[in-house]
């Protein structure tokens, strides 16, 4: 049997905390396809179209992209929580172009929660539970009479791969991951300023490690019964538990892939969890 990646039992065993994952299987060595999702068509997006339309409403608000309506096929068929490999239909929509970073937070909530707080207001604020961002997008949408919400996980993934079936959204060379992404390799244990690495196709930053980022979704051990039109998949849920995906400062190489999702209680915290948000058009 195959381990479980590096990634997550460094993870748990840092905060000891193994009932509250769901231990999920993926983080081994892609295949040499990325996600092997080579024989599947895929309707083609223009990422750069939108990597252009940026919107910035409040002093408070991040600056959001415009990401294209699409379609994509979401996971790959390498590990079981990746699994089934499937078509998703996406609607335009506007995300973050970073993680809501410390600064950010503070100007909502009037505190700092991050263990990384040295780091600065520019980098992305951490040590923060599903619930801690509900009351956050709560208090944000009643000061700016706006619609933040986090992205559902199939929104999720499609703003990171940009049009991409690799295992990275720049493709399987995982020798470019430092000029994308702040992971194990180069972060020296711990977060990092936003914006400093390249940003994807659809001008999005560090969608790729510096830290996890929670999705809407409440967690499933695979795509059985997912949606097909891009909502957050929120019936049939396995107890207390939301999706994180893109993988954090801790994370190795094959634990910040596009297709990767990590299960955690919504009500717990740590210094690798932070998150960016999304609005609808």
């Amino acid at each position: 049997m195959r381990i479980i990646a590096t990634l997550l039992v460094t993870a748990c065993l840092t905060q000891g905390a193994w009932a509250q994952f769901k231990l999920i299987g993926p983080g081994f060595l892609p295949d040499l396809n990325g996600t092997n999702l080579d024989d599947s068509p895929i309707k083609k997006v223009s990422p750069q179209a939108s990597a252009q339309a940026t919107f910035k409403n409040c002093p408070e608000c991040p600056e959001m992209v415009v990401i294209p309506a699409g379609s994509f096929q979401m996971g790959s068929n390498d590990y079981s929580a990746e699994r089934p490999n499937h078509r998703v239909n996406i609607a335009s929509f506007l995300m973050s172009k970073g993680e809501v970073t410390q600064g950010q937070w503070k100007a909502v909530l009037g505190s700092n929660p991050s263990h990384f707080w040295n780091c600065g207001p520019d980098c992305p604020v951490e040590n923060v539970s599903w619930d801690d961002v509900q009351k956050y997008i709560a208090k944000i949408n009643q000061i700016t009479s706006l619609d933040f919400r986090l992205p559902s996980e199939a929104e999720w993934e499609y703003a990171a791969r940009a049009g991409t079936i690799t295992a990275w959204s720049f493709g399987n060379d995982e020798s470019k991951l430092t000029d994308y992404a702040w992971f194990r390799d180069n972060a020296r244990g711990n977060t990092h300023l936003r914006g400093q690495k390249l940003p994807n196709a659809f001008g999005l930053f560090d969608v790729h490690g510096n830290v996890w980022e929670w999705t809407q979704d409440c967690w499933h051990d695979n795509y059985d019964g997912a949606p097909f039109d891009g909502s957050a998949w929120l019936s049939g849920c396995q107890g207390n538990y939301r999706v994180l995906r893109g993988g954090s400062w801790d994370g190795a190489s094959v634990g910040i892939r596009s297709a990767l999702r990590l299960g955690y209680h919504q009500q717990f915290k740590g210094k690798y969890y932070g998150f960016r948000l999304a609005r609808n058009l």
